[in-house]
């Protein structure tokens, strides 16, 4: 214990001098320093943490110029991951249960709008049989109950973001 106590001071100021030339952690170098004074277990170790502070660094410069920064393939893109992916999934099933939950003819209006296939006014008329110029006025008071029934579900923060 008295060796921790002799030998920390020396060795915070060796790596503090030594670790910005290499690019490392000063604390990691110490840590590096520590491990090897334990496995070594010097006769003399004040002289021995000088040396071994700059043999570490020596380490890490050599370590630095081998490892090369991987660039074949691109790094992850975060919104192609798996949690992306899992929470896109979620909010599409509370999508289509809401929009299941809409009155009258909204969730076949909204299916139809939300369809992958994108079609037209026309088509959507067309497939619910009703006129072309209604579709408009209908979509708006099934998007605004659709709104209204999300908004109830999932509280909005209230001042401080505290819910209501």
């Amino acid at each position: 214990m008295d060796l921790v106590k002799e030998l920390s001071p020396l060795l915070a100021a060796e790596a503090a001098a030594e670790a910005p030339g290499a690019g490392v952690d000063p604390a990691d170098l110490e840590q590096d320093v520590w491990v090897r004074l334990l496995e070594i277990r010097p006769a003399d170790p004040v002289p021995w943490v000088r040396w071994a502070v700059r043999a570490e660094v020596r380490r890490a410069r050599r370590r630095a110029r081998r490892e090369l920064p991987f660039a074949a393939e691109p790094a992850a893109d975060p919104e192609s991951g798996p949690e992306r992916t899992a929470l896109s999934e979620e909010l599409s099933r509370a999508l289509r249960t809401a929009v299941a939950r809409t009155p009258g003819n909204c969730p076949r209006l909204l299916t139809a709008l939300l369809s992958p296939s994108d079609p037209t006014y026309r088509e959507i008329a067309g497939e619910l049989d009703i006129s072309q110029g209604s579709l408009g006025p209908m979509r708006s008071r099934c998007l605004g109950c659709l709104r209204r029934m999300l908004a109830a579900e999932v509280a909005a923060p209230g001042p401080r973001g505290m819910e209501r």
